[in-house]
């Protein structure tokens, strides 16, 4: 069985809709994976909640616990291992990974960002879309190394910037999107490595 483990800070709106697919298209008997555990740096994550309510183990590492960016990913390494993840997905998980946290999971860490890259990495993508006067934004799914927002693309999709756009409003479209293309690349990754 191929075990993913997904990482979150809040929400967990991309969290959900993967598990909603991975139920919906039959991940465990289609692709031999699963869902194997949510975890958060937060303790207050929302979307721990939501991860329990469906049945899915969840730890929490707490950020502020460590004395540095070192300590805590060692600490996250620890935790993921416990679940023996064919996939590590960052679903709205806010912290910057160590190069050493990277080059475990080389090829196997995956990140959704709200814009198309190499456009707009880092944070304010939205803001900065409709500043630059872009006519359509989107996202990316792509494969995490130590360059932020930088790694290989697994999917993209475009969505229009329309002339009354605001931050939140480009935003909450362009999330509806990522529920739909994050699950799907995750589903295509699973496909190709069986």
């Amino acid at each position: 069985m191929k075990n993913i483990v997904i990482l979150i800070s809040g929400a967990g709106s991309n969290m959900a809709a993967i598990v909603r697919t991975a139920e919906r298209d039959r991940w465990r008997e289609r692709l031999g994976a699963r869902v194997a555990a949510v975890v958060s740096n937060k303790a207050d994550a929302q979307g721990l909640a939501l991860a329990r309510a469906e049945g899915i183990a969840t730890a929490v590492v707490p950020h502020g616990d460590f004395a540095s960016r070192e300590d805590f990913d060692a600490a996250l390494v620890q935790t993921i291992d416990a679940h023996e993840p064919a996939l590590v997905v960052l679903a709205g998980f806010m912290r910057i990974l160590t190069p050493g946290f990277v080059a475990r999971y080389a090829g196997r860490l995956i990140n959704v960002h709200p814009s198309l890259l190499p456009a707009f990495p880092g944070l304010h993508t939205h803001r900065r879309a409709i500043e630059a006067g872009c006519k359509v934004a989107g996202l990316t799914v792509h494969h995490v190394t130590v360059d932020l927002d930088h790694g290989p693309i697994l999917a993209q999709a475009a969505v229009p910037v329309m002339a009354d756009d605001t931050e939140a409003s480009l935003a909450r479209r362009v999330l509806a999107h990522e529920h739909r293309v994050y699950p799907r690349a995750i589903a295509d990754w699973l496909a190709e490595t069986n």
